[in-house]
């Protein structure tokens, strides 16, 4: 026995209460035990490069390069995407691909290069392998962008999953963004990142790495061009990130490096090049588009893990109606449930749950419902019994059930890598859909099984179907809580099929985005964490889910007055606006923080209801282009290196760049323009980027900036849609897109686009459409005229 192992124990059974305590110590020993009889031992290893080239087969899109002790394939897609693949895999079978990978662009052909090499040429890059197996990724113009130098394997002697490794260099002004959800983005400095799932198990702040959801997708900006690069295995791995330094030294640039190491998978890689907007939007066609939320999931919500009862629910929403201010969603936490059984209600505190969600509803409020993948082991619990009839749940090398340690007690987990298992478990979701739920956040999902040492998840030896193939939880763990995000989309889609799945995840992998969105989990309360609620959000978006937002107040303690205020003003510009709390922590309604923050937080909301129109045209420019909703301010000019840096400030769209204050006691801040005319919203003071300006940020607002030219779509005073246009400066035009939604639905309405002008003092607005131009059909109201 472990000594410090014997130490968690005895704090684990002190610290939590006796039982619960000793049944997290022996859920840490069995799941030791487990994978001590369950994994193959991993003695002697060789070491293999892949070596000289011996030959070459062109094919269509591309070819195969073989070495001697390996081959590497390499396919150039219709989509402009490229692939490739070594030791013989193949894009497929993928669990972030959207459906059947790109078919190969048959105009293109492996080409010999000098020096032995070989080259395929795509529309917006050329990638050259040379004879000992480095990949090299230039731009139509011959910049490097990316050089994989040959990678390295480690087999087992007896047989085995190969670790490997592959090293890259990248340009030496280069900045890494992505790798996921990252506390300490969104530009990731110097220092390894692991790709593992991982539940902190405490409020987290800009320190704590992993988190909830890790993915081997980086942005590489750069000022030759912007690439996106996806190392397509779901094993545990990481990726240790060096910035490289122009001058260094003797005077020579020192190249950016990123080595990715991986316990396992197949070696493959997808590469994209272009501007942010091409890349996202390749990106999103390879692994599919964002899930549409319905328009009310847009607004306002108030969640807390203590709701107790139906009169708490009534008593909050009274108090949100009371002052007037705006409310669209209710959450439910675990509190709910039968003795934190899912799809379960206590019907001592909630007795009349559908009376309840009606009530809401015809207020303009849904409910929404926790979801948890842990199942109560024991018979009598429907979900138990159904699912051991399905033979639904993840098993252990020997055939039976795992089992672990989660709020219900002793659990069970479904797998989600079967097919049947995911249809059945969306079948449950008609028992939500009767007590009146409208939504669904997945939590616990990393999996979560507590234990007193070692990780708190599933045995690695844990056995999956993983689509017929068969594996363990070494492969399937990064994609389980994607396999339940798709689980309860799919199932929905049946049960409701007239509406919109509206679903969150607090885990998932590459392509999430196709069955809803996510959130930060438990971020700590504290300035850091307001901080990192901004990184976790940006840096997502940069990996192709657009749909997020943080725990406003920070999900434990109690926020001081001027913290709230400051979290609550930037929740108000994310995609997900959302107050949560710890059973444990403060109260996180706006009223709770006296007069003058309540006063605040009411601007916040109605500008937000406001600018829910807009919030919609973004959802579905998501949907359609893979642009998120939160936009680095580097985003139109990836080549501006002070924008590059910039990680305190955002787009939110084409039209707005929003400041958020994230020091205490600040009441100015300093923000970085692009390029072009800006106007404060508020005050309509006009600036001209690009440039550092200061502007004042009172505890009444934080600064939010409008683009010259830009059409916004917003929610006029009488409730119907208007335009907002802010004029364009002297000799440039704007414009903007619309996408009028009624809110549910599977309709695609149209993009409509609008073009503004100056005509002297006028400001001109016309509509374009296949039918060539015309006059808006919405009311029109021009601001910044006074500026002019």
């Amino acid at each position: 026995m472990d000594g410090r192992d014997l130490v968690r124990s005895m704090k684990a059974v002190g610290s939590v209460g006796s039982a619960q305590g000793l049944r997290t110590v022996r859920a840490a020993w069995r799941r030791r035990r487990a994978d001590a009889s369950g994994l193959p031992p991993r003695g002697a290893e060789r070491a293999r490069v892949p070596g000289p080239v011996l030959s070459v087969e062109p094919g269509p899109g591309g070819g195969v390069v073989r070495f001697t002790r390996s081959e590497l394939r390499i396919t150039v897609t219709t989509g402009g995407a490229v692939f490739w693949g070594w030791d013989g895999a193949g894009p497929e079978p993928s669990y972030a691909l959207a459906g059947p990978a790109p078919e190969p662009d048959p105009r293109v052909l492996l080409e010999p290069d000098k020096d032995g090499a070989w080259r395929v040429v795509a529309e917006r890059m050329t990638v050259v392998v040379s004879r000992h197996g480095a990949v090299e990724v230039r731009t139509p113009g011959g910049v490097t962008l990316r050089r994989d130098l040959p990678p390295r394997w480690w087999e087992p002697v007896g047989g085995g999953e190969a670790r490997w490794m592959q090293r890259s260099e990248v340009a030496a002004d280069a900045r890494f963004f992505g790798l996921g959800g990252r506390a300490s983005g969104p530009r990731l400095r110097d220092g390894t990142y692991r790709l593992w799932n991982t539940d902190p198990g405490h409020a987290f702040g800009p320190g704590d790495d992993p988190l909830y959801i890790t993915m081997p997708v980086q942005m590489v900006v750069a000022d030759a061009a912007t690439h996106l690069v996806f190392h397509d295995s779901t094993w545990d791995g990481g990726v240790t990130l060096r910035e490289g330094e122009e001058g260094a030294g003797s005077g020579h640039d020192r190249a950016g490096t990123s080595e990715l190491r991986m316990d396992g998978g197949p070696l493959r890689c997808w590469v994209m090049v272009g501007n942010p907007a091409r890349v996202l939007h390749a990106w999103a066609s390879l692994t599919g588009a964002a899930a549409l939320p319905p328009a009310w999931a847009l607004g306002h919500h108030h969640a807390r893990w203590g709701f107790g009862s139906e009169e708490e629910v009534r008593r909050i929403v009274g108090g949100y109606h009371e002052r007037g201010l705006p409310l669209e969603a209710v959450h439910l936490d675990i509190d709910h449930f039968d003795a934190h059984q899912v799809f379960t209600v206590d019907r001592d505190r909630f007795p009349k749950l559908p009376v309840l969600a009606e009530e809401l509803r015809r207020d303009g409020i849904r409910l929404v419902s926790i979801v948890d993948p842990a199942v109560k082991a024991e018979p009598g619990n429907a979900v138990y019994d159904s699912g051991t009839a399905e033979e639904a749940f993840v098993r252990d090398a020997a055939g039976q059930p795992v089992r672990g340690e989660v709020w219900p007690g002793e659990v069970v987990y479904p797998d989600f890598t079967r097919a049947r298992t995911r249809r059945w478990w969306g079948g449950l979701y008609e028992e939500r859909l009767s007590q009146g739920f409208a939504g669904f956040w997945h939590d616990m999902n990393e999996p979560v099984s507590f234990a007193a040492f070692g990780e708190s998840t599933l045995p690695r030896s844990a056995r999956h179907d993983l689509e017929g193939r068969g594996g363990d939880h070494r492969e399937a763990h990064n994609v389980y809580a994607l396999g339940m995000a798709r689980a309860g989309y799919e199932g929905l889609r049946e049960l409701m099929p007239q509406e919109r799945p509206f679903l969150f995840s607090r885990s998932g992998w590459a392509g999430m985005q196709r069955y809803g969105g996510t959130w930060s989990g438990d971020v700590a309360t504290g300035w850091p964490g307001l901080r990192a609620s901004l990184s976790l959000v940006m840096g997502l978006g940069l990996c192709g889910v657009p749909y997020s937002g943080p725990d406003v107040g920070g999900f434990d303690g109690s926020p001081s007055p001027e913290l709230y205020l400051r979290w609550f003003q930037l929740g108000a510009y994310l995609p997900l606006f959302r107050t949560h709390a710890s059973l444990r922590a403060g109260r996180r309604e706006p009223w709770e923080f006296g007069h003058d923050v309540l006063g605040h937080a009411r601007v916040a909301l109605v500008e937000r209801r406001r600018l829910l129109p807009y919030f919609m045209t973004l959802a579905h420019l998501a949907r359609r282009t893979g642009a998120p909703y939160v936009r680095p301010v580097w985003w139109g000019a990836p080549e501006d290196r002070a924008l590059r840096d910039c990680e305190d400030a955002f787009l939110l769209g084409d039209c707005l760049l929003v400041a958020p204050v994230l020091d205490p006691g600040a009441d100015r801040r300093a923000v970085q323009l692009p390029r072009g005319r800006w106007y404060d919203t508020v005050t309509e003071e006009a600036y001209e980027g690009p440039a550092q300006v200061l502007i004042d940020a009172p505890l009444s607002r934080i600064p939010v900036l409008a683009r010259a030219g830009a059409v916004l779509p917003v929610r006029g005073e009488d409730g119907g849609l208007e335009l907002e246009v802010w004029a364009p400066a002297r000799g440039r035009t704007g414009g903007g897109l619309v996408v009028a939604d009624s809110g549910d639905g599977w309709d695609e309405p149209e993009i409509e686009r609008y073009v503004t002008r100056r005509k002297g003092k006028r400001v001109i607005v016309e509509r374009y459409g296949e039918d060539g131009r015309s006059e808006p059909s919405l009311p029109v109201r021009v601001r910044g005229l006074g500026a002019l």
